[in-house]
């Protein structure tokens, strides 16, 4: 299949597996504490969002001394995890203060199954809408993959498909399609982003930069003011860590 070849560039792609973390060691050296910062008059940081040079999706203070990158799949239970447990806290307690602000960048740990998602789940350009439909696939994210055996099946009994035409199966056969339909996403922009070569080819950029920098082995892994943090895969591990730097 040509989708082979779209990741043989990527070595280490192939090690990175779902529940993953780190290897670079987390300071145990506590920090002053970060004074908060009131978001401007009639905002509120929470709905401050904006997409990154990087071509994450950023929500908060852009200037917050405390900046959280976290690499994520769509499709992992983990991240899942995470998205349920953590999330609302880090938005409630440290993300709406002014202290901490909290980019996603989406990292395709399960290789050609997380090209539908993450071509689906950035097709609208919105940044209002961006979160709110991460947390909903993340909520949904049992029932979109009860296929997951069979649509891969097909996947690979389709010689000769376009990472593009891979994308759509998966998509198609998952219910990510019928699920961002219902959501508003008229269908015939939904299918031109999944038909979208640059689209892919930005994936496999960043999946680049994310091993080239990072050393990326699992998702989710997290970021904290530019180094990888070590043995952090859920709110319980990485909110000690956020305490620590003093937020």
């Amino acid at each position: 299949m040509k989708i082979l070849p779209l990741f043989a560039a990527l070595p280490l792609l192939a090690l990175a597996a779902c529940g993953g973390s780190g290897s670079d060691a987390n300071s145990s050296t506590p920090a002053p504490p970060v004074a908060a910062k009131p978001a401007p008059a009639g905002t509120a940081w929470v709905d401050t969002v904006s997409k990154t040079p990087e071509g994450g999706m950023r929500m908060g203070n852009p200037d917050a001394p405390i900046k959280i990158i976290e690499y994520g799949s769509r499709a992992c239970p983990y991240c899942g995890k995470f998205d349920a447990e953590g999330f609302p806290a880090l938005k409630a307690k440290y993300i709406s203060a002014g202290k901490v602000s909290y980019e996603f960048r989406e990292y395709p740990v399960h290789g050609p199954l997380d090209l539908g998602p993450i071509l689906l789940g950035q097709c609208s350009g919105d940044t209002a809408t961006f979160f709110p439909i991460l947390d909903q696939m993340f909520a949904n994210q049992q029932t979109l993959l009860t296929n997951e055996q069979a649509v891969s099946a097909k996947v690979q009994a389709a010689q000769g498909a376009t990472p593009n035409q891979v994308a759509t199966m998966y998509a198609e056969g998952l219910g990510y399609l019928d699920f961002m339909k219902q959501r508003g996403l008229p269908e015939d922009k939904a299918r031109a982003c999944l038909n979208d070569k640059a689209g892919v080819d930005k994936i496999v950029e960043r999946t680049k930069f994310a091993n080239d920098k990072f050393q990326i082995s699992g998702t989710p892994t997290f970021i904290l003011n530019g180094q990888k943090l070590d043995d952090v895969g859920d709110w319980a591990t990485l909110e000690p860590v956020l305490k620590a730097r003093g937020a």
